[in-house]
């Protein structure tokens, strides 16, 4: 009798929620970040002179009088010294004002932004280079702390998260969590607001859709926020040109303020909220469209944006920031994959407002300021960024069907929404 193993696909998702604390907790909220970056200074500082004492010593032309080569101490080496040991000391006796899991899972994210940095610099991680780990100030305006299991943080039945060392806290819960969270970072955004952010394991089935028929190309603009292939649009909203004259006034209170004052600070607080506004406006702008469209269509194709060369030209910089475009069509990827959709992007040298979606003529490159042309093969008279999402659409189609893999499953890390 044979037993057929069954593979278990576990996808892990953040759920984030805005949270009210007390002035009482809002103190020990900031002794936890305190006591973090102290422990993630002291850790950085060790390493880094160990680093630089290494690389002396493997240049021949240095000459050391002591020490020979020794290697970077470990997570386990580090917690013993700047941890258990250092709160022993008159020194750093306000470490117990935080819990040892959340100081432990400092020197953890510190060896991962030390691997990110490695990785970037030999290839092996893809995108912009990393800078290695830089010191944390108490005056960085964002300010995170994360709490594991070891940390026994839980929810009240009630609905507060108990949260050790800082207490039950009011939780808005704008909707339930799936499963039991493994971890809960608190964050404290550069407006001054608090939130938790729980990362969960679900399972990827309970999200997927019944397949449908529909497919969509999307052409990404900035007079139109987006042109779809069936000729509807989506207006861009532009919320920041919108904000342009709150945002210069907050400016203009900020920059009279006397540097170091409780009233520069507060001003600060002021252009930081106004700036929150705009962003989560525009995120939830990206959330809902990018909801509809991967619910109603089997597949969403957009293109393959150069965001940077947007972001070159000058005239254009503001309203390229304003779109957000790859924000938005990130949460169209994560969205397809995690409801049973597919996405793809044409390639960024594709001419999709060059080619006649009619009978496939290439009518070589236009200015941008030319918004309508006719095709000099058929004939047919096109709206450019119709045409394009068409040409788009086009070759999405093209490109699902040369590819035979499966669509990949969601990995750790990704939004719920």
């Amino acid at each position: 009798m044979s037993v057929e193993k069954v593979s278990v696909v576990i996808v892990q998702l953040r759920y984030q929620y805005r949270i009210a604390l007390t002035p009482g907790q809002r103190i020990r909220a900031a002794r936890v970040f305190g006591c973090r970056r102290v422990v993630w200074n002291d850790a950085l500082a060790v390493q880094k002179l160990r680093k630089a004492s290494n690389k002396l010593l493997g240049n021949p032309k240095a000459r050391l009088a002591e020490g020979p080569y020794q290697p970077v101490p470990k997570n386990a080496e580090l917690g013993k010294t700047l941890i258990t040991a250092a709160k022993k000391s008159a020194e750093r006796e306000f470490l117990s004002d935080a819990p040892v899991g959340v100081m432990q899972q400092t020197l953890r994210d510190l060896d991962g932004a030390w691997k990110a940095h490695e990785d970037s610099k030999t290839g092996n991680r893809r995108g912009p280079k990393v800078a290695p780990p830089r010191f944390k100030s108490k005056k960085d305006n964002r300010q995170t702390a994360r709490f594991t299991r070891s940390d026994r943080f839980s929810v009240t039945d009630g609905g507060r998260l108990r949260l050790p060392k800082i207490g039950e806290v009011r939780v808005k819960w704008s909707r339930d969590l799936p499963s039991a969270p493994s971890s809960v970072t608190l964050i404290k955004d550069c407006s001054g607001r608090y939130w938790v952010s729980f990362v969960v394991e679900t399972d990827p089935a309970a999200d997927m859709l019944p397949p449908t028929d529909r497919d969509q190309g999307i052409d990404l603009g900035l007079d139109r926020f987006a042109v779809l292939a069936d000729g509807s649009q989506i207006a861009s909203p532009k919320y920041l040109r919108r904000a342009e004259k709150k945002l210069k006034k907050r400016q203009r209170e900020l920059s009279r303020k006397k540097k170091g004052s409780s009233n520069r600070d507060k001003a600060r607080i002021k252009v930081a909220r106004a700036h929150a506004k705009v962003a989560d406006s525009r995120r939830n702008f990206h959330h809902q469209w990018s909801h509809k469209l991967t619910r109603e269509n089997q597949a969403v194709f957009t293109e393959t944006l150069n965001v940077r060369g947007g972001l070159a030209r000058t005239r254009l910089a503001k309203s390229v920031h304003d779109a957000g475009w790859a924000q938005f069509v990130t949460f169209c990827e994560y969205k397809a994959i995690r409801r049973g959709r597919s996405s793809a992007k044409v390639a960024r040298d594709f001419p999709s407002s060059q080619i006649c979606s009619a009978c496939g003529y290439c009518d070589g490159p236009k200015p941008l300021h030319i918004r309508a042309w006719t095709c000099a093969n058929c004939g047919t008279r096109h709206d450019r960024d119709w045409n394009a999402g068409r040409n788009v659409l086009h070759e999405g189609r093209r490109i699902r069907a040369a590819d035979t893999t499966a669509p990949p499953t969601p990995g750790p890390g990704a939004s719920r929404r």
